[in-house]
């Protein structure tokens, strides 16, 4: 990663007013820059203006990154999908919002007034190539201009770092769960890659709701992570294969629930790990986009395979009320300054995380 005109840190923080800013652009494949760039001029009408303070990273940053081919976008690109900052400035016609507000941001800028928009079903806006940071600049800057409708204020208690986990890291996970999956108290959930963003929020949202978790990592110094956020039962599934373990936990019967993001590498094995009735949840293919399905086990089981994508901003609300009351915290693995985003992508694409990493700025 290049560094350009970056002042030092020290005369930055002290200039009390400045007409540029730092951001990170995507130039290129695994090619990343900090910049300075113009700040954006006053909110406009219906706008607020945001003093970003911590973005999380997700894998759609490290795709962003590696220039997945799927994304129509043009580069140079400002980086960054899930983040949260406070209110530096409201446009006119803005009232619910007021200077020194903290604010999670919504991932994907929604047209506001299509149907799902009005209903309330944000991620089904008819809008496309819209998401922050993989299709559009993104949110990894100091400063930024958003429409008011797609911040959505912290519950006190609630900080930047936290409020920024809210959007994909909690979110999904909320909507995953309980507006698809409808999971219930007393049912089994299978969540897979527990030492992940979302896997970890999965484990204590499900936790929270009164089910019993069974989770898969990848090492054993993440076995003991598991067990202390609340998992009953952790698989290492290096060493043992996961849907065998499943089975012997659930007395042969397999769980409810399967919260499925990783892809290929354990598809077939999460089709063997449900019973009879139960709910297949999937947000993401971490390890590939193509799987096996068996098609007799599906209608003779009446498997329900369920698609879900990112969230709503009711989700975010309700995800943060957790946070406040203190049933659910953000994992933080660690937190970055901005010129090392570039080493936290690498990790993250290594798998070597276990929760957030947070650039802060």
């Amino acid at each position: 990663m290049t560094t350009e005109g970056t002042p030092g840190a020290q005369a930055y923080n002290a200039r009390p007013q400045y007409a540029t800013m730092r951001a990170i652009e995507v130039r290129g494949d695994r090619d990343l820059a900090v910049i300075e760039t113009e700040q954006p001029a006053a909110p406009g009408p219906g706008e607020v203006q945001v003093r970003i303070g911590a973005v999380a990273l997700n894998h759609i940053d490290v795709w962003g990154w590696r220039g997945m081919a799927f994304a129509r976008r043009r580069l140079p690109l400002i980086a960054g999908a899930e983040a949260a900052g406070v209110i530096a400035a409201v446009g006119p016609a803005v009232d619910q919002f007021q200077v020194g507000d903290v604010v999670a941001l919504y991932g994907a800028r929604t047209c506001g007034v299509c149907p799902a928009c009005r209903e309330g079903r944000d991620n089904f806006c008819t809008a496309t190539d819209n998401i922050y940071g993989f299709h559009i600049d993104g949110f990894c800057r100091e400063l930024m201009n958003i429409p008011a409708r797609l911040a959505v204020k912290a519950p006190q208690g609630v900080d930047v770092v936290s409020a920024a986990c809210s959007p994909i890291t909690f979110g999904t996970p909320e909507h995953m769960l309980f507006d698809n999956a409808r999971l219930r108290e007393g049912e089994t959930v299978l969540v897979h890659a527990g030492g992940s963003g979302i896997g970890s929020a999965a484990i204590q949202l499900a936790k929270a709701a009164g089910a019993r978790v069974i989770t898969t990592v990848g090492s054993e110094d993440k076995v003991a992570r598991a067990l202390a956020l609340g998992a009953d039962h952790v698989i290492n599934y290096r060493q043992e294969r996961f849907e065998s373990r499943v089975r012997q936990i659930t007395g042969r019967c397999g769980v409810e629930v399967v919260f499925e993001h990783v892809g290929a590498d354990t598809w077939e094995g999460s089709m063997l790990s449900m019973q009879r009735g139960g709910r297949l949840v999937t947000c993401g293919s971490t390890t590939g986009i193509t799987a096996k399905t068996n098609l007799f086990m599906l209608f003779q089981q009446q498997l329900r395979l369920i698609g879900s994508f990112g969230c709503t901003m009711s989700n975010m609300r309700t995800a943060m009320g957790k946070m406040a009351d203190g049933r659910v915290r953000p994992v933080i693995d660690t937190v970055i300054p901005i010129d090392e985003i570039e080493t936290g992508l690498q990790r993250l694409e290594s798998r070597q995380v276990f929760g957030k990493i947070v650039v802060t700025l």
